[in-house]
């Protein structure tokens, strides 16, 4: 799945899209993703200067969107809808993201029961790791969903 598709899929963009290719995909199952980090990317400005590194939650937002590709692709009918991120656990950040660093980003479904998906993810660098979590998220119309979820 190229950039294109992906644009088509996520409603984010520069500067917040931080997904750059899916590699592989299975329906209601894994999807591996890419996000190439460069020195361009602006957060690199103030985290930190002299010493740049990938902030850990934008890995772990990295996670959250490859693993709405595979909500939405793994769902019927779900024109114009959008994912949300509802909660995290067990994060843990193992290795610093530097520029230059590629993430393989692999999230598999723990529990897939649309519109809620529980997730894990792992963000690599080759084959290091550097984060994990356990994501959550539910799939839905913005005009729809309230903060907690529930239908207005």
């Amino acid at each position: 799945m190229d950039i294109g598709e992906i644009l088509n899929i996520l409603p984010h963009r520069y500067p917040f899209l931080l997904v750059d290719r899916i590699l592989e995909f299975e329906a209601g199952r894994k999807i591996v993703g890419l996000k190439n980090v460069t020195i361009n990317e602006p957060f690199f400005q103030g985290h930190f200067p002299n010493h740049p590194i990938m902030p850990g939650v934008l890995i772990i937002e990295s996670m959250a969107q490859v693993g709405g590709v595979l909500a939405v692709k793994s769902g019927e009918g779900n024109q114009g809808q959008l994912v949300f991120f509802i909660g995290i656990d067990r994060a843990k950040f193992r290795k610093p993201v530097y520029p230059g660093d590629q993430l393989r980003i692999e999230v598999t479904v723990l529990q897939g029961r649309p519109p809620y998906w529980r997730l894990q993810g792992a963000a690599y660098v080759g084959d290091k790791l550097a984060a994990e979590a356990e994501l959550k998220a539910m799939v839905g119309h913005a005009d729809r969903v309230t903060v907690s979820g529930e239908k207005a």
